[in-house]
């Protein structure tokens, strides 16, 4: 199993360690609950080093990355974020990832830590006729995520850029707490505002230790995977190899809206006859209607006991106080309001197919 360069830390903060996509990593520290109501209402902060980082430089970066990805990098500006997915020869998704423009050519992408090798490959058997300098620089660098409404007073006391000039998925390369070349990117993955800094693993420690220390008066703590999944769930954001994988197709995960037609990418004509026929299966959230906690893998059945899909994300929402989820259903439950039941132990539990995001 690999580490992080901020391992030790999390081993001194008493944090509970699972392994989690080949790295050995804190699932949680004071408990699931308090670092997502701290989140939500102050900051936390989490160690994401092990999400991977590409470079993609030189004249022909733009057109591997708009030929590789859904989304259309032509509209990117330096110093713009945008998320986007890899399609698969089949209609799948090989990953889904950021791309951040640096400059004309050098691209910055950042794919998921269980996908690293993988969209490696992918996107190298495309550059064979492309020619772009690829870099994989997941070993060398670190990923701290400062995540609440109170994320942006906490950072900025440590640099001197001008954190309110960064919209969202927007970035800039600046100092942090002396630190050099750091990537101070307005993105997340939790819904509630903050920012994302990737760095060398040599200042990994350092920096840890200052932004620790200057969320110390806002009610900033550290936090662990867990709750920046019980998060992202509850804003209805997709998790790779949970609500999409190499079988589900972007427009049947709701991600039409990074899917652009009027270019050209890896299974384009697959998608376009799909998005023209229709999708046969859609995620959707649903709700429970009584006290129950749907889980991965769970069965979706209709009124009368037949499967009509299956529970790709489940949890209990700290914030609303009811089971909630996400799940891939057949066409006649797309509806908003569609009374659907999840199968938790032999018994079929109602739920109600409602709007993202739940919170």
């Amino acid at each position: 199993m690999k580490k992080t360069a901020l391992y030790d830390k999390h081993v001194a903060l008493g944090a509970k360690i699972v392994p989690f996509a080949g790295f050995e990593m804190p699932v949680q520290y004071s408990g699931v609950t308090e670092e997502h109501f701290a989140v939500r209402e102050k900051a936390g902060i989490f160690d994401v080093s092990h999400m991977g980082q590409f470079f993609i430089e030189g004249p022909a970066a733009k057109d591997l990355l708009q030929f590789v990805t859904s989304n259309n990098v032509d509209a990117l500006q330096n110093g713009k974020a945008q998320y986007s997915c890899l399609p698969n020869e089949n209609g799948g998704i090989v990953d889904d990832l950021i791309v951040y423009k640096m400059d004309d050519e050098k691209y910055f992408v950042v794919v998921n830590a269980s996908n690293i090798d993988k969209d490696w490959a992918h996107i190298s058997k495309y550059n064979d006729k492309f020619g772009a300098k690829m870099t994989n620089a997941s070993d060398e660098m670190s990923l701290i995520a400062i995540q609440g409404p109170r994320a942006t007073e906490i950072l900025q006391k440590l640099t001197d850029t001008d954190l309110s000039s960064i919209p969202y998925y927007h970035f800039t390369v600046g100092s942090v707490d002396g630190v050099s070349d750091v990537i101070i990117s307005n993105t997340g993955y939790t819904g509630s505002g903050g920012f994302e800094i990737y760095f060398d693993n040599k200042n990994a420690g350092q920096l840890w230790d200052a932004l620790v220390a200057a969320g110390e008066e806002f009610g900033m703590i550290p936090c662990g995977l867990a709750a920046r999944d019980t998060l992202r769930l509850e804003k209805g954001f997709c998790l790779y190899g949970n609500d999409i994988d190499d079988t589900t197709s972007p427009l049947e995960a709701g991600l039409g809206w990074i899917t652009k037609f009027d270019k050209d990418f890896v299974n384009k004509a697959s998608l376009e006859n799909q998005k023209t026929e229709g999708v046969t299966k859609k995620l959707v959230g649903f709700e429970m209607q009584e006290k129950a906690i749907p889980r991965h893998g769970y069965e979706v059945v209709d009124a009368e006991g037949n499967i009509i899909g299956k529970v790709t994300s489940g949890t209990m929402s700290p914030m609303k106080k009811v089971g909630l989820g996400l799940a891939y259903v057949d066409e006649p439950y797309f509806k908003l309001g569609s009374e659907i039941f999840i199968r938790i132990r032999n018994k079929n539990i109602p739920a109600k197919v409602v709007k993202l995001p739940f919170v």
